[in-house]
């Protein structure tokens, strides 16, 4: 019973592999208050249906804040296996309400109820609603949303009501307050606002109007709502477009000519996703000076930078505008995520009317989900600013140097990160999740005590804070990198002591005969909640004919000494002395058909119950791309891999072949839903809010197999 309740707690995590001996124990247990919810049946078990829907809702329900009521639970399961249903939501038939009083006008009726009117963006914003709590239209989960009801469409009349939807989620109870029965000439539907998309007039943002998923309505009643939208709502203009649902589909076929002649576009959801001018990558504010970014050149902690092309590194910046689209896993935005730094994809930013005459100049630059903020600023403004965001005292990394032996991955736990660092002790603890054999690399993991050994064994302490006290070091950018590159080039051709070398050779010889082994680095300050140090640091793979696997240890130990690795620990006041370089060590995989990236929620188009997923073919790494190469893009559904929407496809394959096919779709769904309730519970209260989410490294070997190779929390 105990261990029933655990596995509820742990928000009923399901792997499709395992669904029949979690039934079994279930079914021999009597249900628990919070499984009771779900037992919509009333027969004492939870079915394969309820028990995925128990996984999902709960997941939901920490987002909102609050729980479903069973209402709203039985309409998510009649949605479940009615798909259509699911995404389009309720339509005609769903039981009229008599009206509080008399019939309203839309100029009498109430501002808390609706409006006729809607002058300008902020009185939508008044109006609309963007959340989870949207009932049984689940396709407008996370959009920004006003409904309309229109009146007397066969009448020379017609009049339209936008309704408070913060006030009346559901048309029927805008009806009962605004005095309106079910009649003749009606149509309901809703506005929605999307940001990230570009508008007829070729600017970020449009707007989109929608009816019932099951009416299907004639052109010239469609014409009908687009002008009044359009009269009634000027900001409309030349920003609208409709978007037919699947009962419109047919009749929308038929008239199609009529609408290749209209004035408004026809918006299907694939169009909106293939045709995004402006992606959010990063939502923050920041300031400091405004400059487009040359390949050669190198920016300054207080540089918002304007890049023409996706740089694959860079050290901390003050924000990112790039003119070409981002993948949202690519080492720059986990970067701008843990420097809590704006960045965004603007299509042609360097030539856009609001950004091009502050080139040169202190800004102040905001990102949100509804578009960007970019003004000037004053030099007083950027010094206070950065005053603020630096911490004011010094960060001392925890480092526990009194593991002295290298451990097989097996025996190496989830605690164990003080000495092993955290990419390493995540590693090990995918391992004990239950995936198939060789899903999870196996190695050892090289502790902490060997960094800290080699340095004081060579004296390198003593020339970092020489280093560190040099005034030209301290000053001038050029000095400090000439002298990181030469205390690099040190460390790689510093002496190891004789029982470091033969524990390594130990290691090495473990290995079949002919292994090329990757060499992971794993630092006490990366892979963290909230900092995730993604891109800091340098992995290297030893080949056979290389030699003793010394070589690559130290190339990893250097690598703790880059640039950009020490740009980032100084701002952040990190003490450069008390981090430490752990190695993950594991056969190296070559000739992969495919590497991936995923996060086990939604960071990019902010949709509820979707894992996000970038792929990419062959070596070409998702978080370090190569130019110009765009990934496969595909938003998974948390509890059926069967539904999915590829956004975009790569560039890499031929005739726009999906890289992620069915097969791998199914395995990973089973593997994200694990990972991201396992490490929830690993790591406590952190893992309970409703913004955690976990990343992960993923490949298909050259056997066709997933691999994962990395699982560390999405930078919060």
């Amino acid at each position: 019973m105990k261990q029933r309740n655990f596995i509820v707690a742990l928000f009923a995590c399901v792997l499709m592999f395992s669904t029949v001996v979690v039934l079994t124990v279930w079914s021999e247990n009597e249900l628990s208050a919070e499984e009771k919810r779900f037992d919509l049946d009333k027969n004492d078990e939870l079915s394969d249906a309820e028990e995925q829907l128990m996984f999902r809702v709960m997941r939901l329900e920490v987002a909102r804040g609050n729980k479903f009521s069973t209402q709203e639970i039985r309409e998510m399961l009649n949605g479940q296996r009615d798909r259509s249903r699911r995404r389009g939501g309720g339509g005609r038939g769903r039981g009229s309400r008599e009206p509080s009083g008399p019939r309203l006008n839309p100029e009498q009726v109430k501002f808390k109820d609706g409006a006729a009117t809607v002058p300008d963006r902020e009185t939508f914003e008044k109006l609309s609603y963007q959340g989870t709590d949207v009932r049984i239209d689940t396709q407008l989960t996370g959009i920004e949303f006003v409904k309309i009801q229109i009146e007397n469409t066969h009448t020379q009349n017609p009049q339209l009501y936008f309704m408070n939807t913060e006030t009346h989620r559901s048309h029927g109870s805008f009806m009962r307050a605004a005095g309106l029965g079910r009649g003749q000439g009606q149509m309901r539907g809703v506005l929605s606002y999307r940001p990230l998309f570009m508008a007829p007039n070729g600017e970020p943002g449009v707007y989109t109007f929608e009816f019932n998923p099951n009416d299907a309505f004639p052109f010239e009643e469609i014409k009908l709502a687009h002008d009044l939208l359009v009269a009634k709502m000027p900001i409309l203009k030349n920003r609208l477009g409709y978007c037919p649902l699947w009962g419109a589909i047919g009749i929308y076929n038929r008239e199609k000519a009529l609408y290749d002649a209209a004035e408004f576009p026809v918006y299907f959801e694939d169009d909106l996703y293939a045709n995004v001018g402006y992606l959010p990558l990063n939502q923050a504010a920041s300031f400091g000076r405004l400059r487009v970014l040359e390949l050669d050149e190198r920016p300054t902690p207080r540089d918002i930078v304007i890049c023409k092309t996706l740089p694959n590194e860079m050290p901390r910046v003050a924000g990112v505008i790039t003119g070409v689209r981002q993948t949202p896993l690519s080492h720059v935005n986990l970067r701008a995520i843990q420097d809590k730094v704006p960045n965004a994809f603007i299509a042609e930013a360097w030539e856009n009317k609001e950004i091009a005459p502050l080139i040169g100049k202190y800004v102040y630059y905001k990102v949100d989900a509804n578009g960007f903020e970019i003004r000037e600023a004053t030099l007083k403004e950027v010094e206070r600013h950065f005053s603020d965001v630096r911490p004011s005292k010094a960060q001392k990394p925890e480092r526990d140097l009194s593991g002295t032996k290298i451990l097989p991955l097996n025996d190496i736990q989830f605690a164990d990160s003080a000495r092993f660092g955290v990419k390493t002790v995540n590693v090990a603890t995918l391992r004990t999740f239950g995936f198939p054999e060789e899903t999870v690399p196996n190695g050892f993991g090289i502790p902490f005590y060997f960094y800290d050994e080699f340095m004081k064994h060579n004296g390198f302490y003593a020339k970092i804070e020489a280093l560190l006290t040099n005034l030209a070091f301290q000053n001038n950018y050029d000095a400090r990198e000439i002298g990181l590159k030469k205390l690099s080039d040190a460390i790689q051709k510093g002496e190891m002591p004789v029982w470091m070398m033969d524990a390594l050779s130990e290691l090495q010889d473990s290995f079949p005969e002919g292994t090329s082994l990757r060499c992971r680095s794993s630092t006490n300050n990366e892979d963290l909640p909230g900092f995730s140090g993604a891109g800091l640091y340098d992995s290297f793979t030893h080949h056979p004919d290389e030699g003793h696997l010394s070589k690559s240890i130290k190339q990893v130990f250097a690598s703790l000494w880059n640039f950009r690795a020490f740009e980032a620990r100084d701002f952040y006041r990190i003490d450069h002395l008390a981090t430490a370089m752990a190695v993950l060590v594991h056969p190296n995989f070559a000739d992969e058909l495919a590497n991936g990236v995923a996060v086990t929620d939604d960071v990019v188009y902010q949709t509820i119950g979707n894992y996000y997923l970038n792929t990419q073919v062959g070596e070409d790494l998702v978080t370090n791309p190569e130019e110009q190469s765009i990934p496969e893009e595909i938003l998974l559904d948390w509890w059926d891999s069967n539904n999915y929407r590829v956004v975009t496809t790569s560039n890499r394959t031929a005739d726009g072949k999906r890289i992620l096919t069915d097969t791998y779709l199914r395995e990973l769904n089973g593997y994200l839903g694990m990972i991201h309730n396992k490490f929830s519970q690993l790591y406590g209260p952190v893992g309970r809010t409703k913004d955690f989410a976990m990343e992960i490294e993923f490949k298909i070997k050259s056997d066709g197999k997933i691999s994962i190779k990395q699982a560390r929390p999405w930078g919060q």
